[in-house]
Protein backbone atom coordinates (compact mmCIF):
# COMPACT_ATOMS: atom_id res chain seq x y z
CA UNK A 1 0.00 0.00 0.00
CA UNK A 2 1.40 3.68 -0.72
CA UNK A 3 2.39 5.42 1.84
CA UNK A 4 3.22 8.82 0.61
CA UNK A 5 0.85 10.69 -1.82
CA UNK A 6 2.09 13.34 -5.06
CA UNK A 7 -0.29 15.03 -6.51
CA UNK A 8 0.75 16.96 -9.74
CA UNK A 9 -1.55 19.37 -11.84
CA UNK A 10 -0.97 17.46 -15.40
CA UNK A 11 -2.31 13.84 -16.05
CA UNK A 12 0.95 13.83 -18.58
CA UNK A 13 3.09 14.21 -15.67
CA UNK A 14 2.27 11.11 -13.46
CA UNK A 15 3.29 8.86 -15.82
CA UNK A 16 6.82 10.44 -16.03
CA UNK A 17 6.73 10.52 -12.14
CA UNK A 18 5.39 7.20 -11.48
CA UNK A 19 8.20 5.70 -13.30
CA UNK A 20 10.79 7.33 -11.17
CA UNK A 21 9.61 6.87 -7.91
CA UNK A 22 8.86 3.57 -5.99
CA UNK A 23 5.39 1.01 -5.03
CA UNK A 24 5.71 3.49 -1.71
CA UNK A 25 4.24 6.52 -3.54
CA UNK A 26 0.90 6.76 -5.39
CA UNK A 27 0.97 9.99 -7.68
CA UNK A 28 -2.35 12.18 -9.22
CA UNK A 29 -3.19 14.76 -11.09
CA UNK A 30 -5.27 17.12 -10.07
CA UNK A 31 -6.23 18.59 -13.35
CA UNK A 32 -5.34 22.36 -12.55
CA UNK A 33 -7.09 24.87 -10.63
CA UNK A 34 -9.19 23.31 -7.92
CA UNK A 35 -11.05 26.19 -7.10
CA UNK A 36 -11.53 29.59 -8.44
CA UNK A 37 -13.92 32.62 -7.76
CA UNK A 38 -17.56 32.26 -9.14
CA UNK A 39 -17.86 32.92 -13.31
CA UNK A 40 -21.86 34.27 -12.45
CA UNK A 41 -20.57 37.42 -9.55
CA UNK A 42 -17.73 39.91 -9.31
CA UNK A 43 -16.70 36.88 -6.53
CA UNK A 44 -14.81 39.30 -4.17
CA UNK A 45 -16.75 40.61 -0.47
CA UNK A 46 -15.80 44.12 -0.52
CA UNK A 47 -17.50 45.08 2.64
CA UNK A 48 -14.87 42.47 4.21
CA UNK A 49 -11.57 43.90 3.25
CA UNK A 50 -11.64 42.56 -0.42
CA UNK A 51 -12.04 38.88 0.54
CA UNK A 52 -12.21 36.27 -2.49
CA UNK A 53 -14.85 34.29 -2.23
CA UNK A 54 -13.43 31.20 -3.64
CA UNK A 55 -16.06 27.67 -4.77
CA UNK A 56 -15.21 24.69 -6.08
CA UNK A 57 -14.45 24.16 -9.93
CA UNK A 58 -17.93 23.11 -11.51
CA UNK A 59 -16.73 19.69 -12.83
CA UNK A 60 -14.29 19.44 -10.10
CA UNK A 61 -16.34 17.77 -7.04
CA UNK A 62 -15.35 14.22 -8.13
CA UNK A 63 -11.80 15.13 -8.78
CA UNK A 64 -11.43 16.58 -5.22
CA UNK A 65 -12.77 13.30 -3.47
CA UNK A 66 -10.99 11.03 -5.33
CA UNK A 67 -7.83 13.08 -4.12
CA UNK A 68 -9.59 13.12 -0.27
CA UNK A 69 -9.61 9.18 -0.64
CA UNK A 70 -5.84 9.60 -1.35
CA UNK A 71 -5.02 11.81 1.23
CA UNK A 72 -6.83 10.21 4.36
CA UNK A 73 -4.69 6.92 3.21
CA UNK A 74 -1.28 8.13 3.14
CA UNK A 75 1.24 9.19 5.46
CA UNK A 76 2.33 12.20 3.54
CA UNK A 77 1.06 14.61 1.12
CA UNK A 78 3.39 16.32 -1.44
CA UNK A 79 1.69 19.08 -3.34
CA UNK A 80 3.90 19.21 -6.66
CA UNK A 81 2.22 21.68 -8.89
CA UNK A 82 4.16 24.03 -11.19
CA UNK A 83 7.15 25.80 -9.86
CA UNK A 84 5.44 29.29 -10.23
CA UNK A 85 3.05 31.52 -8.63
CA UNK A 86 -0.11 29.76 -10.40
CA UNK A 87 1.64 26.40 -9.43
CA UNK A 88 2.26 27.96 -5.78
CA UNK A 89 -1.65 28.94 -5.49
CA UNK A 90 -2.97 25.49 -6.50
CA UNK A 91 -1.33 23.72 -4.20
CA UNK A 92 -2.32 25.99 -1.46
CA UNK A 93 -6.24 25.82 -3.05
CA UNK A 94 -5.52 21.97 -2.73
CA UNK A 95 -4.41 22.01 0.48
CA UNK A 96 -7.28 24.21 1.76
CA UNK A 97 -10.52 21.75 -0.25
CA UNK A 98 -8.85 18.84 0.70
CA UNK A 99 -8.72 19.55 4.39
CA UNK A 100 -5.14 18.13 4.28
CA UNK A 101 -3.29 17.94 7.80
CA UNK A 102 -0.41 20.81 7.82
CA UNK A 103 1.79 18.32 9.96
CA UNK A 104 1.92 15.76 7.13
CA UNK A 105 1.81 18.16 4.02
CA UNK A 106 4.41 19.39 2.16
CA UNK A 107 5.56 21.47 -1.12
CA UNK A 108 7.91 20.03 -3.46
CA UNK A 109 9.50 21.75 -6.70
CA UNK A 110 11.35 20.68 -9.76
CA UNK A 111 12.38 22.47 -12.56
CA UNK A 112 12.68 19.27 -14.57
CA UNK A 113 10.99 16.40 -14.93
CA UNK A 114 14.01 13.97 -14.26
CA UNK A 115 14.56 11.03 -11.77
CA UNK A 116 17.44 13.12 -10.21
CA UNK A 117 15.45 16.13 -10.01
CA UNK A 118 12.09 14.40 -8.66
CA UNK A 119 14.04 12.53 -6.23
CA UNK A 120 15.98 15.42 -5.00
CA UNK A 121 12.68 17.86 -4.58
CA UNK A 122 11.69 15.18 -1.94
CA UNK A 123 14.47 15.20 -0.27
CA UNK A 124 13.88 19.01 0.50
CA UNK A 125 10.57 19.56 1.27
CA UNK A 126 9.32 23.10 2.90
CA UNK A 127 6.04 24.77 3.63
CA UNK A 128 3.34 26.58 0.75
CA UNK A 129 5.16 29.93 0.22
CA UNK A 130 2.20 32.49 0.81
CA UNK A 131 4.51 35.30 -0.97
CA UNK A 132 4.24 33.51 -4.38
CA UNK A 133 0.16 32.39 -3.34
CA UNK A 134 -0.63 36.08 -2.14
CA UNK A 135 1.02 37.46 -5.43
CA UNK A 136 -1.26 35.13 -7.71
CA UNK A 137 -4.40 35.91 -5.32
CA UNK A 138 -3.93 39.45 -6.09
CA UNK A 139 -3.31 39.12 -10.09
CA UNK A 140 -6.56 37.29 -9.98
CA UNK A 141 -8.59 39.72 -8.00
CA UNK A 142 -7.11 42.88 -9.56
CA UNK A 143 -8.27 41.14 -12.84
CA UNK A 144 -11.42 40.16 -11.87
CA UNK A 145 -12.03 43.87 -10.82
CA UNK A 146 -10.99 44.95 -14.16
CA UNK A 147 -12.82 42.52 -16.13
CA UNK A 148 -16.25 42.61 -14.29
CA UNK A 149 -16.49 46.23 -13.91
CA UNK A 150 -15.48 47.24 -16.88
CA UNK A 151 -16.90 44.52 -19.31
CA UNK A 152 -20.89 45.27 -18.82
CA UNK A 153 -20.31 49.02 -19.90
CA UNK A 154 -18.60 47.36 -23.33
CA UNK A 155 -21.88 45.47 -23.53
CA UNK A 156 -23.96 48.85 -23.11
CA UNK A 157 -21.91 50.65 -25.63
CA UNK A 158 -20.50 48.76 -27.93
CA UNK A 159 -22.51 44.99 -27.96
CA UNK A 160 -22.86 42.27 -25.37
CA UNK A 161 -20.13 39.43 -24.42
CA UNK A 162 -17.11 42.12 -24.91
CA UNK A 163 -14.73 41.73 -22.27
CA UNK A 164 -11.87 44.04 -20.71
CA UNK A 165 -8.90 42.38 -19.25
CA UNK A 166 -6.31 44.26 -17.36
CA UNK A 167 -3.20 43.27 -19.78
CA UNK A 168 -5.35 42.51 -22.32
CA UNK A 169 -6.67 46.10 -22.64
CA UNK A 170 -3.30 47.30 -23.01
CA UNK A 171 -1.64 44.96 -25.22
CA UNK A 172 -4.67 46.13 -27.74
CA UNK A 173 -4.02 49.67 -27.34
CA UNK A 174 -0.06 49.15 -27.84
CA UNK A 175 -1.04 47.46 -30.90
CA UNK A 176 -3.75 50.35 -31.55
CA UNK A 177 -1.30 52.88 -31.31
CA UNK A 178 1.27 51.10 -33.31
CA UNK A 179 -1.81 50.63 -36.12
CA UNK A 180 -2.19 54.72 -35.68
CA UNK A 181 1.32 55.80 -36.31
CA UNK A 182 1.07 53.25 -39.45
CA UNK A 183 -2.24 55.63 -40.77
CA UNK A 184 -0.17 58.73 -39.94
CA UNK A 185 3.16 57.99 -41.92
CA UNK A 186 4.45 60.41 -44.69
CA UNK A 187 6.69 58.53 -46.48
CA UNK A 188 9.66 60.38 -47.81
CA UNK A 189 11.74 59.76 -51.08
CA UNK A 190 16.02 59.30 -50.79
CA UNK A 191 17.89 57.40 -53.17
CA UNK A 192 20.78 55.32 -53.62
CA UNK A 193 23.45 55.10 -55.83
CA UNK A 194 26.44 52.58 -55.98
CA UNK A 195 29.38 52.85 -58.70
CA UNK A 196 30.33 49.60 -60.64
CA UNK A 197 34.19 49.29 -60.65
CA UNK A 198 36.69 47.47 -61.98
CA UNK A 199 39.73 46.05 -60.36
CA UNK A 200 42.75 44.12 -62.17
CA UNK A 201 39.48 42.99 -64.43
CA UNK A 202 37.78 42.09 -61.99
CA UNK A 203 34.19 43.79 -60.74
CA UNK A 204 33.48 45.38 -57.76
CA UNK A 205 30.22 47.69 -56.01
CA UNK A 206 30.96 50.37 -54.16
CA UNK A 207 28.35 52.85 -52.51
CA UNK A 208 27.99 56.39 -51.97
CA UNK A 209 28.82 58.22 -48.82
CA UNK A 210 28.61 61.26 -49.05
CA UNK A 211 30.99 64.12 -49.48
CA UNK A 212 34.09 65.47 -47.89
CA UNK A 213 32.36 67.48 -44.90
CA UNK A 214 30.42 63.72 -44.20
CA UNK A 215 27.60 61.59 -44.85
CA UNK A 216 25.25 63.24 -47.21
CA UNK A 217 21.13 62.00 -47.90
CA UNK A 218 20.13 62.14 -51.49
CA UNK A 219 16.37 63.27 -51.45
CA UNK A 220 15.54 63.84 -55.21
CA UNK A 221 15.91 63.32 -58.99
CA UNK A 222 17.41 66.39 -59.55
CA UNK A 223 20.13 66.20 -56.81
CA UNK A 224 21.22 62.95 -57.61
CA UNK A 225 21.37 64.40 -61.50
CA UNK A 226 23.71 66.91 -60.00
CA UNK A 227 26.09 64.58 -58.35
CA UNK A 228 26.34 62.12 -61.23
CA UNK A 229 27.35 65.13 -63.58
CA UNK A 230 29.86 66.68 -60.98
CA UNK A 231 31.57 62.85 -61.37
CA UNK A 232 31.12 62.65 -64.70
CA UNK A 233 35.19 62.74 -65.69
CA UNK A 234 36.25 61.89 -62.04
CA UNK A 235 39.06 59.09 -61.15
CA UNK A 236 38.34 56.68 -58.58
CA UNK A 237 41.25 55.61 -56.17
CA UNK A 238 41.36 53.97 -53.32
CA UNK A 239 41.73 56.38 -50.50
CA UNK A 240 41.89 54.48 -47.08
CA UNK A 241 41.64 50.62 -46.54
CA UNK A 242 40.83 49.47 -43.04
CA UNK A 243 41.08 45.61 -41.89
CA UNK A 244 40.30 44.57 -38.78
CA UNK A 245 38.02 41.70 -36.82
CA UNK A 246 34.24 41.90 -35.93
CA UNK A 247 33.24 39.80 -32.98
CA UNK A 248 29.88 37.92 -33.03
CA UNK A 249 28.34 37.24 -29.37
CA UNK A 250 27.23 33.94 -28.41
CA UNK A 251 23.64 33.97 -27.58
CA UNK A 252 21.97 33.39 -24.00
CA UNK A 253 20.01 30.95 -23.61
CA UNK A 254 15.50 31.18 -24.16
CA UNK A 255 13.47 32.40 -21.82
CA UNK A 256 9.88 32.09 -22.19
CA UNK A 257 9.92 35.45 -24.39
CA UNK A 258 13.32 34.78 -26.59
CA UNK A 259 11.69 31.10 -26.75
CA UNK A 260 8.27 32.84 -28.48
CA UNK A 261 9.78 35.34 -30.23
CA UNK A 262 12.62 32.58 -31.89
CA UNK A 263 10.05 29.96 -32.21
CA UNK A 264 7.72 32.50 -34.20
CA UNK A 265 10.25 33.57 -36.71
CA UNK A 266 12.42 30.55 -37.56
CA UNK A 267 9.57 27.75 -36.72
CA UNK A 268 6.19 30.01 -37.19
CA UNK A 269 4.55 29.28 -34.66
CA UNK A 270 2.15 31.22 -32.17
CA UNK A 271 2.93 32.38 -29.24
CA UNK A 272 0.37 29.65 -28.22
CA UNK A 273 1.50 26.85 -30.19
CA UNK A 274 5.14 26.92 -28.57
CA UNK A 275 3.68 27.13 -25.30
CA UNK A 276 2.00 24.18 -25.60
CA UNK A 277 4.51 22.04 -27.06
CA UNK A 278 6.35 23.35 -24.85
CA UNK A 279 4.62 21.88 -22.00
CA UNK A 280 4.71 18.31 -23.39
CA UNK A 281 8.35 18.88 -23.75
CA UNK A 282 8.50 19.31 -20.26
CA UNK A 283 6.01 16.91 -19.07
CA UNK A 284 7.61 13.90 -20.69
CA UNK A 285 7.56 12.06 -23.83
CA UNK A 286 7.99 8.35 -24.33
CA UNK A 287 12.22 7.66 -25.69
CA UNK A 288 13.32 4.16 -26.72
CA UNK A 289 15.81 2.99 -24.08
CA UNK A 290 14.67 5.78 -21.28
CA UNK A 291 10.85 5.43 -20.99
CA UNK A 292 8.95 9.04 -20.53
CA UNK A 293 11.36 11.44 -19.83
CA UNK A 294 10.94 15.71 -19.40
CA UNK A 295 13.03 16.74 -22.28
CA UNK A 296 13.22 20.66 -21.28
CA UNK A 297 13.46 22.55 -18.18
CA UNK A 298 10.18 24.63 -16.55
CA UNK A 299 9.19 26.58 -20.07
CA UNK A 300 7.76 29.99 -18.08
CA UNK A 301 11.00 31.92 -16.80
CA UNK A 302 12.17 35.37 -17.33
CA UNK A 303 15.86 34.08 -15.81
CA UNK A 304 19.12 33.27 -17.75
CA UNK A 305 20.66 31.54 -15.15
CA UNK A 306 21.97 27.97 -15.48
CA UNK A 307 22.33 24.76 -12.88
CA UNK A 308 25.59 24.28 -11.40
CA UNK A 309 25.24 20.47 -12.79
CA UNK A 310 24.26 21.68 -16.97
CA UNK A 311 26.88 23.92 -16.62
CA UNK A 312 29.29 20.80 -15.75
CA UNK A 313 27.66 19.02 -18.42
CA UNK A 314 27.56 21.07 -21.12
CA UNK A 315 31.08 21.96 -20.79
CA UNK A 316 32.21 18.33 -21.25
CA UNK A 317 29.94 17.68 -24.20
CA UNK A 318 31.35 20.89 -25.79
CA UNK A 319 35.01 19.84 -25.15
CA UNK A 320 34.25 16.26 -26.15
CA UNK A 321 32.31 17.15 -29.39
CA UNK A 322 34.02 20.12 -31.18
CA UNK A 323 37.14 20.61 -28.91
CA UNK A 324 38.36 23.04 -26.43
CA UNK A 325 38.76 26.01 -28.75
CA UNK A 326 34.22 25.65 -28.74
CA UNK A 327 34.76 26.23 -25.47
CA UNK A 328 33.29 30.11 -24.36
CA UNK A 329 36.00 31.34 -21.84
CA UNK A 330 33.52 33.98 -20.62
CA UNK A 331 29.93 33.37 -20.72
CA UNK A 332 27.97 36.33 -22.29
CA UNK A 333 24.93 37.43 -20.10
CA UNK A 334 21.70 39.41 -20.38
CA UNK A 335 21.87 43.04 -18.97
CA UNK A 336 18.26 43.95 -17.30
CA UNK A 337 17.65 46.45 -14.66
CA UNK A 338 14.47 44.56 -14.40
CA UNK A 339 13.73 42.31 -11.70
CA UNK A 340 14.21 38.84 -12.92
CA UNK A 341 12.01 35.54 -10.88
CA UNK A 342 15.29 33.97 -10.87
CA UNK A 343 13.83 31.09 -9.26
CA UNK A 344 13.94 29.44 -12.34
CA UNK A 345 16.68 28.26 -14.78
CA UNK A 346 16.46 29.30 -18.34
CA UNK A 347 14.66 26.60 -20.84
CA UNK A 348 17.15 24.29 -21.80
CA UNK A 349 17.09 20.39 -22.47
CA UNK A 350 17.18 18.44 -19.39
CA UNK A 351 20.13 15.94 -20.68
CA UNK A 352 22.63 17.78 -23.32
CA UNK A 353 23.95 14.67 -24.44
CA UNK A 354 20.71 13.44 -25.88
CA UNK A 355 20.96 15.15 -29.30
CA UNK A 356 18.03 16.18 -31.20
CA UNK A 357 19.03 13.83 -34.27
CA UNK A 358 18.71 10.75 -31.17
CA UNK A 359 15.09 11.30 -30.67
CA UNK A 360 13.94 12.78 -34.28
CA UNK A 361 12.26 9.12 -35.19
CA UNK A 362 10.47 9.38 -32.14
CA UNK A 363 9.48 12.56 -31.65
CA UNK A 364 6.27 14.62 -33.59
CA UNK A 365 7.78 16.92 -36.16
CA UNK A 366 6.87 20.12 -34.09
CA UNK A 367 7.87 18.55 -30.89
CA UNK A 368 11.30 17.92 -32.63
CA UNK A 369 11.74 21.28 -34.09
CA UNK A 370 11.27 23.01 -30.88
CA UNK A 371 13.88 20.80 -29.32
CA UNK A 372 15.85 21.26 -31.92
CA UNK A 373 15.97 24.65 -31.19
CA UNK A 374 16.16 25.01 -27.40
CA UNK A 375 18.73 22.44 -28.10
CA UNK A 376 21.22 24.31 -30.24
CA UNK A 377 20.32 27.70 -28.43
CA UNK A 378 21.81 26.58 -25.01
CA UNK A 379 24.73 24.83 -26.80
CA UNK A 380 25.30 27.52 -28.35
CA UNK A 381 25.43 30.07 -25.14
CA UNK A 382 28.01 27.95 -23.95
CA UNK A 383 30.44 28.33 -26.78
CA UNK A 384 32.99 30.85 -27.67
CA UNK A 385 31.89 33.88 -29.94
CA UNK A 386 32.05 33.71 -33.91
CA UNK A 387 35.06 35.83 -35.00
CA UNK A 388 35.12 38.09 -38.88
CA UNK A 389 37.86 39.62 -40.70
CA UNK A 390 37.05 42.60 -41.97
CA UNK A 391 38.09 44.77 -44.47
CA UNK A 392 36.40 48.44 -44.80
CA UNK A 393 37.54 50.68 -48.37
CA UNK A 394 37.17 53.98 -48.48
CA UNK A 395 37.43 55.29 -52.25
CA UNK A 396 37.56 58.92 -53.45
CA UNK A 397 35.76 60.19 -56.87
CA UNK A 398 36.38 64.18 -57.03
CA UNK A 399 35.19 65.70 -53.47
CA UNK A 400 32.65 62.58 -53.10
CA UNK A 401 33.52 59.45 -51.19
CA UNK A 402 31.91 55.70 -51.82
CA UNK A 403 32.50 53.20 -49.49
CA UNK A 404 32.65 49.20 -49.67
CA UNK A 405 33.16 46.16 -47.20
CA UNK A 406 33.67 42.72 -46.88
CA UNK A 407 33.80 40.38 -44.49
CA UNK A 408 35.00 36.46 -44.22
CA UNK A 409 34.24 34.29 -41.24
CA UNK A 410 37.15 33.34 -39.28
CA UNK A 411 35.97 31.37 -36.69
CA UNK A 412 32.80 29.56 -36.34
CA UNK A 413 32.96 29.11 -33.02
CA UNK A 414 28.90 29.01 -31.68
CA UNK A 415 27.92 29.07 -35.05
CA UNK A 416 28.99 25.63 -35.58
CA UNK A 417 25.53 24.62 -33.84
CA UNK A 418 23.46 27.68 -33.87
CA UNK A 419 22.44 30.63 -35.92
CA UNK A 420 19.31 32.18 -35.37
CA UNK A 421 16.67 33.98 -37.52
CA UNK A 422 18.14 37.48 -37.30
CA UNK A 423 21.43 36.24 -39.09
CA UNK A 424 23.20 38.54 -40.69
CA UNK A 425 24.17 38.35 -44.54
CA UNK A 426 27.87 37.70 -44.47
CA UNK A 427 29.15 39.12 -48.35
CA UNK A 428 32.49 37.78 -49.37
CA UNK A 429 34.20 39.50 -52.09
CA UNK A 430 37.99 38.95 -52.57
CA UNK A 431 38.53 41.75 -54.69
CA UNK A 432 37.55 43.83 -52.15
CA UNK A 433 39.61 42.43 -49.90
CA UNK A 434 42.51 42.55 -51.75
CA UNK A 435 42.69 46.27 -52.73
CA UNK A 436 45.82 48.34 -51.87
CA UNK A 437 45.38 52.00 -50.93
CA UNK A 438 45.80 54.26 -53.73
CA UNK A 439 45.06 51.91 -56.31
CA UNK A 440 43.41 53.69 -59.21
CA UNK A 441 40.25 51.87 -60.40
CA UNK A 442 38.00 51.48 -63.49
CA UNK A 443 34.80 53.50 -63.70
CA UNK A 444 32.04 50.84 -65.51
CA UNK A 445 28.48 52.40 -64.45
CA UNK A 446 26.28 53.72 -61.93
CA UNK A 447 23.42 52.23 -60.49
CA UNK A 448 20.78 54.32 -59.26
CA UNK A 449 17.20 53.29 -56.80
CA UNK A 450 14.75 55.56 -56.00
CA UNK A 451 13.25 54.61 -52.34
CA UNK A 452 10.26 55.42 -50.07
CA UNK A 453 10.83 55.64 -46.17
CA UNK A 454 8.70 53.23 -44.66
CA UNK A 455 6.21 53.30 -41.82
CA UNK A 456 6.94 51.60 -38.79
CA UNK A 457 6.04 47.44 -39.31
CA UNK A 458 3.04 45.96 -37.82
CA UNK A 459 3.17 43.85 -35.00
CA UNK A 460 3.59 40.02 -34.90
CA UNK A 461 2.71 38.07 -32.13
CA UNK A 462 6.98 38.68 -32.16
CA UNK A 463 7.01 41.70 -31.65
CA UNK A 464 4.25 42.17 -29.49
CA UNK A 465 5.95 39.91 -27.13
CA UNK A 466 9.69 41.11 -26.82
CA UNK A 467 7.37 45.00 -26.73
CA UNK A 468 5.86 43.67 -23.69
CA UNK A 469 8.76 42.46 -22.15
CA UNK A 470 10.24 45.25 -22.85
CA UNK A 471 8.12 47.80 -20.88
CA UNK A 472 7.18 45.25 -18.46
CA UNK A 473 3.61 44.57 -18.60
CA UNK A 474 2.75 40.83 -18.20
CA UNK A 475 5.10 38.04 -17.16
CA UNK A 476 6.22 34.45 -18.66
CA UNK A 477 2.94 32.98 -18.30
CA UNK A 478 0.93 35.78 -19.37
CA UNK A 479 2.29 36.69 -22.87
CA UNK A 480 0.97 33.78 -24.90
CA UNK A 481 -2.54 34.12 -22.84
CA UNK A 482 -3.22 37.40 -23.79
CA UNK A 483 -2.29 37.48 -27.26
CA UNK A 484 -4.81 34.51 -27.61
CA UNK A 485 -7.59 36.12 -25.63
CA UNK A 486 -7.41 39.45 -28.20
CA UNK A 487 -7.01 36.96 -31.38
CA UNK A 488 -10.23 35.09 -30.12
CA UNK A 489 -12.19 37.94 -29.10
CA UNK A 490 -11.79 39.35 -32.51
CA UNK A 491 -10.12 42.62 -31.39
CA UNK A 492 -7.33 41.21 -33.63
CA UNK A 493 -6.70 39.50 -36.18
CA UNK A 494 -4.02 37.64 -37.49
CA UNK A 495 -2.71 37.60 -41.49
CA UNK A 496 0.52 36.30 -42.88
CA UNK A 497 2.37 36.54 -38.68
CA UNK A 498 1.10 40.38 -38.86
CA UNK A 499 -1.69 41.66 -35.84
CA UNK A 500 -4.06 43.77 -37.32
CA UNK A 501 -6.68 45.59 -35.05
CA UNK A 502 -10.29 45.19 -36.39
CA UNK A 503 -13.49 47.72 -36.12
CA UNK A 504 -14.69 45.98 -32.50
CA UNK A 505 -11.09 46.15 -31.22
CA UNK A 506 -11.01 49.71 -32.23
CA UNK A 507 -14.17 50.49 -30.61
CA UNK A 508 -13.16 48.69 -27.62
CA UNK A 509 -10.09 50.46 -26.99
CA UNK A 510 -11.45 53.87 -27.96
CA UNK A 511 -13.94 53.24 -24.65
CA UNK A 512 -11.01 52.13 -22.77
CA UNK A 513 -8.94 55.16 -23.67
CA UNK A 514 -10.97 57.74 -22.81
CA UNK A 515 -12.85 56.36 -19.87
CA UNK A 516 -10.62 54.08 -18.47
CA UNK A 517 -7.37 56.23 -19.49
CA UNK A 518 -5.62 54.70 -16.37
CA UNK A 519 -5.84 51.24 -16.86
CA UNK A 520 -4.90 50.87 -20.20
CA UNK A 521 -1.56 53.64 -19.48
CA UNK A 522 1.41 50.95 -19.82
CA UNK A 523 3.69 52.75 -17.15
CA UNK A 524 0.82 52.05 -14.46
CA UNK A 525 0.60 48.43 -15.78
CA UNK A 526 4.20 47.84 -15.11
CA UNK A 527 4.43 49.18 -11.97
CA UNK A 528 1.62 46.76 -11.34
CA UNK A 529 3.66 43.55 -12.35
CA UNK A 530 6.17 45.30 -9.47
CA UNK A 531 4.19 45.50 -6.81
CA UNK A 532 3.50 41.84 -7.71
CA UNK A 533 6.94 41.06 -7.51
CA UNK A 534 6.88 42.79 -4.55
CA UNK A 535 3.91 40.80 -2.77
CA UNK A 536 5.99 37.61 -4.01
CA UNK A 537 9.38 38.56 -1.93
CA UNK A 538 7.25 39.48 0.74
CA UNK A 539 8.07 43.16 1.06
CA UNK A 540 4.76 44.00 1.06
CA UNK A 541 1.16 42.81 1.63
CA UNK A 542 -1.53 41.62 -1.31
CA UNK A 543 -4.75 43.53 0.20
CA UNK A 544 -3.06 47.40 0.42
CA UNK A 545 -2.48 47.57 -3.22
CA UNK A 546 -6.18 45.92 -3.78
CA UNK A 547 -7.33 48.73 -1.04
CA UNK A 548 -4.91 51.62 -3.04
CA UNK A 549 -6.85 50.45 -7.04
CA UNK A 550 -10.54 49.47 -6.44
CA UNK A 551 -11.65 52.69 -5.25
CA UNK A 552 -9.80 54.58 -8.50
CA UNK A 553 -11.41 52.07 -10.46
CA UNK A 554 -14.97 52.65 -8.99
CA UNK A 555 -14.43 56.40 -9.36
CA UNK A 556 -13.42 56.07 -13.00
Amino acid sequence: MAKYLVIVESPAKVKTIKKFLGSNYEVVASNGHVRDLPKSTMGIDMENDYEPKYITIRGKGDKLAELRRYAKKADKVYLATDPDREGEAISWHLSIALKLDPKKTYRITFNEITKQAVKESLKHPRDIEMGLVDAQQARRVLDRMVGYSISPLLWMKIKRGLSAGRVQSVALKMLCDREDEINAFIPKEYWDMDAVLKHKNKEFTVSFYGDNKGKLEITGKEQLDGIVKELKDSEFTVKDIKKGSRTRKAPIPFTTSTLQQEASKALNFSTQKTMRIAQQLYEGVDIKGRGTIGLITYLRTDSTRVSETAEVQVKEFIESKYGDSYMAKEINSKKSNKKIQDAHEAIRPTDVNLMPEEVKDQLPRDLFRLYQLIWRRFVASRMENSVYETTNVKVNAGKYIFNASTSKLDFDGFMKVYTDSDNEKVVTNNTIAKLEKDSKLEFEKFEENQHFTQPPAHFTEAALVKAMEEQGIGRPSTYAPTITTIIARRYVTREKKNLYVTELGEAVNNVMKTEFSVIVDTQFTANMESLLDAVEEGTIEWKPVIRNFYPDLKEQ
